[in-house]
């Protein structure tokens, strides 16, 4: 594979002028999965985002000015929910969406909380071994969806 050459982007907290941004970039990065569960929008391509900043933790990604990837945090009393995250397929590759997990880790300690929990599809086999890979473990199924939990050390 080639080297890839440096692109530098960086992660911040998003406020409420960014939410019609973060609904395009979730819209592109959830229209592949979208397409590959049978085409019917997945709940990230509707949400509201005005009241997921307004409501929850949320950050965003970006290259310049675009708006390349998203991370939603949403507080629980034993742990730290991971509602949303997602990286525009344009900007897949460089290391964000990594990078937004290991955000989430440290929002989590810092809010002195030990656990991050998230759920994805069940068919969704890309992202739960790009997961696993990243230390999650399942902790149990459903019909349609597949809970993980990461322990922060």
């Amino acid at each position: 594979m080639a080297d890839q050459p440096h692109i530098a982007w960086t992660i911040r907290k998003a406020q409420l002028d960014d939410a019609a941004a973060l609904g395009r970039c979730m819209a592109q990065a959830f229209a592949g999965p979208s397409a590959q569960l049978g085409g019917d929008p997945l709940p990230p391509m509707v949400a509201d985002y005005e009241t997921e900043i307004r409501d929850y933790l949320v950050w965003v990604a970006e290259i310049g000015p675009d708006i390349i990837g998203g991370l939603v945090l949403v507080p629980k009393s034993d742990h730290m929910l991971i509602g949303i995250i997602a990286v525009d397929p344009k900007a897949q590759g460089l290391g964000i969406g990594k990078a937004l997990l290991e955000f989430a880790e440290s929002q989590s300690k810092q809010t002195g909380r030990d656990e991050l929990r998230l759920a994805t599809h069940i068919a969704l086999t890309e992202n739960i071994c790009f997961y696993k890979h990243l230390g999650w473990a399942e902790t149990k199924r459903d019909k349609s969806r597949i809970h993980m939990s990461k322990i922060l050390e």
